[in-house]
């Protein structure tokens, strides 16, 4: 995989057709009271979000937390059933299979969860760990499934003689590979990326970053990768979508998302990046939303940013953002926003007017550079003046 001038992942490989589409899916969680427990409210975790994932590529998701990435990946594998809505895997509807149709579409489809200390069962050697998904699936036995095992292992790049051994003899970085490598024990097409790195040191996190786009090359896996760091998303996704109290506020390719976001919000995330780059620091304009987020059990009316929103404010207040829930419409190609004045948010500069591709000097300004090579000029006329007997104070005079 390369890099562009933008800094965005240009993957050498093909994107097909649709794998996954996803169409006004809503996870609801009843809120109980009472001796009876009886239903006194709903928590809309993802309240009506629609969206497709095309065969081969990364499907970025970002967002506050609380605002229902994770909920999203795992209704989509239907590890959560959905409130409402449907989710489509390759043109079959999730929401139709029964308990044993389920169980085999899940060949396709798997997940690496986020703690890789929580994930893996502590009484389970990597070998079993590893090794479940193939008797599940009755895909190997025997010999034929530890040398399956050894091979998962060594292709995470761990030692394949780890097999007896238990996940707390392992480092953080290692476990959360054991977790990759029972993903891709029965082949999967598609897997949901839950965070996968966010637990991990920095360190350790490229690395584990730099397999899964490894894997992804040579397997040609379709990712739903859900991360909140935003640098990392752009690394690796094909398109980004911005999540935001469970609704999906923006979709597009990083080149959209990054360099030119149609929804305040997402400027307002951007903005929030700190920048190693003192001179660029100080010159972007920045946005420090107001308030708190709202309640998912009761969420404003209209938009459901408009509450912190900084565009709402310097509009005037219109009364359609507060009366009307915008759709996730087309402001340019491949780049949605759900935003009634994505027009007047794609002329702003607010959150990017860092990510320019103009080349800035790292280091020791220019300034101070030519200074000291002035200084030390002078320092050597002044030297061989005195080997000559010529005053010092004298100028150089011009040749």
């Amino acid at each position: 995989m390369t890099a562009d001038a933008t800094g965005s992942a240009t993957p050498a490989r093909q994107i097909g057709g649709t794998l996954i589409e996803v169409d006004r899916l809503k996870v609801h969680f009843p809120i109980l009271s009472g001796i009876f427990q009886t239903e006194s409210g709903r928590v809309r975790a993802v309240d009506g979000i629609s969206f497709e994932i095309r065969k081969g590529e990364t499907l970025g998701l970002v967002g506050e937390s609380g605002c229902g990435k994770s909920t999203t990946g795992r209704a989509v594998i239907r590890l959560r059933n959905p409130t409402a809505g449907t989710v489509r895997f390759d043109g079959r509807d999730l929401m139709d299979l029964s308990r044993g149709e389920l169980r085999k579409m899940r060949r396709r489809m798997q997940i690496i969860f986020q703690d890789p200390y929580s994930s893996l069962n502590p009484r389970m050697t990597v070998g079993s760990i590893i090794s479940e998904p193939l008797e599940t699936h009755d895909l190997a036995a025997g010999k034929a499934r530890i040398e399956r095992v050894r091979e998962l292992l060594a292709l995470v790049g761990l030692n394949p003689n780890y097999t007896d051994r238990y996940p707390h003899e392992f480092s953080g970085g290692q476990r959360q590979r054991i977790g990759v490598a029972r993903a891709l024990a029965v082949e999967p097409e598609f897997i949901v990326c839950d965070e996968p790195i966010s637990a991990l040191d920095v360190s350790i996190q490229a690395q584990v970053l730099n397999l899964l786009v490894e894997l992804r090359e040579k397997f040609g896996l379709t990712y739903l990768f859900i991360a909140h760091d935003l640098s990392v998303v752009r690394h690796i996704s094909d398109r980004v979508g911005v999540m935001y109290l469970g609704k999906l506020v923006e979709l597009g390719p990083p080149s959209a998302i990054y360099d030119a976001p149609g929804h305040p919000y997402t400027r307002a995330l951007l903005s929030a990046v700190p920048i190693p780059d003192p001179k660029a620091e100080r010159r972007r304009k920045r946005v420090i939303l107001t308030g708190d987020v709202p309640s998912p059990a009761n969420p404003p009316d209209g938009c459901r940013f408009h509450t912190r929103c900084w565009l709402y404010e310097r509009l005037g207040r219109p009364e359609q953002c507060r009366t009307e829930d915008p759709e996730l419409r087309t402001v340019a190609t491949d780049h949605r926003a759900a935003c009634h004045f994505a027009e007047e948010a794609l002329q702003s500069d607010i959150g990017v007017a860092h990510m320019a591709t103009d080349r800035v000097r790292h280091g020791t300004p220019q300034s101070a550079t030519e200074g000291l090579a002035a200084e030390h000029a002078a320092s050597a006329g002044v030297a061989a003046s005195d080997l000559s007997g010529a005053n010092p104070r004298s100028e150089p005079s011009e040749g």
